[in-house]
């Protein structure tokens, strides 16, 4: 199986089991193949956690949920030493947290701490923990997905713009369509039916081998950008920086623009779409394709923009609409 046939069995089979919401499969396996980490935001039971469990499973990867509340301590992440009794000595061993792993869903994250929002940007940018001064690396195969609810703020500690800036991609999660929903209806029914049966409730594809996306990474490394593409994405990033040089208005809307990550990150998302497409070089509607997911958790908005109730995606349009594409 190629790299390719092995990514559009993975997609398939999520789709069988996540009715509804093909876009947030899509995403996720931009980020998985972009080797970047996702900020899922929903309203609760979109099918966040089933749909990061099915990629985990049909991936052949160990998924890690780690259910984020004000009184989690960035140990409780990361791992520690703990004391253990060895051939009669006391020796401190480590013991891994449940960030060591290859899936890692970090649910409801604006609900804990600035220091364990730290441990946790700081293993997701480095690919790396320090404890008791040894360092200990991710698996090859390392994504998160950390999830937030747009509503109920009270009581959480909202991530910081330059831990925003860390994920990849921002993917807003909505409601499936109804006859999408009728199909969801049917799909529970028939897992509690198999599980009341002693059946399994578990999909029967075969399950895609981690080197099959390695392998498919370095084909997307491959894919080539030309020059007036770089221009178009620098235009795109300029324009969230400079917006009074396009429209007096979008400059009323944009307080900061996005940093040079936007840039990098709106490129690997570019080549990853191409491939996904079957392109060996990535086209304006590539760069049009992904700049939502990129830019709309890097964008500061204005008062002006909140009062008239403009949103981030609102203003990539307009930016969308302003920037000139390349023939």
């Amino acid at each position: 199986m190629s790299a390719r046939e092995a990514i559009n069995a993975l997609q398939t089979q999520m789709e069988t089991s996540i009715i509804g919401q093909r876009e947030l499969i899509r995403q996720m396996i931009v980020g998985l193949l972009a080797n970047g980490h996702l900020l899922l935001e929903s309203l609760p039971g979109l099918a966040k956690t089933r749909a990061v469990k099915s990629m985990a499973k049909n991936l052949d990867a160990q998924m890690r949920r780690i259910q984020f509340t004000p009184d989690l301590l960035p140990s409780d992440i990361t791992g520690t030493e703990v004391l253990h009794q060895q051939g009669g000595q006391n020796v401190f061993q480590f013991q891994p947290g449940p960030i060591f792993g290859n899936v890692i869903l970090a649910d409801e994250i604006n609900r804990a701490p600035a220091k364990v929002q730290a441990a946790l940007l700081e293993a997701m940018e480095e690919r790396q923990i320090t404890v008791a001064g040894t360092t200990h690396a991710m698996p090859d195969l390392f994504i998160v997905m950390a999830t937030q609810n747009p509503i109920e703020q009270e009581g959480t500690y909202p991530l910081p713009e330059a831990q925003l800036d860390r994920f990849l991609m921002k993917v807003l999660v909505d409601y499936p369509d109804r006859d999408s929903e009728i199909g969801v209806l049917a799909l529970v029914r028939g897992e509690e039916i198999a599980t009341a049966t002693g059946g399994s409730a578990e999909d029967a594809g075969a399950r895609i081998e981690p080197e099959r996306v390695f392998e498919a990474r370095k084909e997307i490394h491959g894919i080539h950008v030309a020059p007036a593409i770089e221009q178009y994405i620098m235009a795109i990033v300029d324009a969230t920086r400079h917006p009074d040089r396009y429209d007096k208005t979008l400059g009323t809307w944009i307080q900061i623009g996005a940093s040079p990550r936007g840039g990098i990150a709106l490129e690997r998302t570019s080549r990853v779409n191409a491939w996904l497409e079957g392109r060996p070089h990535v086209t304006p509607d590539d760069v049009r394709a992904m700049a939502h997911g990129v830019l709309r958790h890097r964008l500061i908005l204005t008062y002006d923009a909140s009062a008239e109730g403009i949103h981030a995606d609102q203003v990539i349009d307009k930016i969308l609409e302003l920037v000139a594409v390349p023939a």
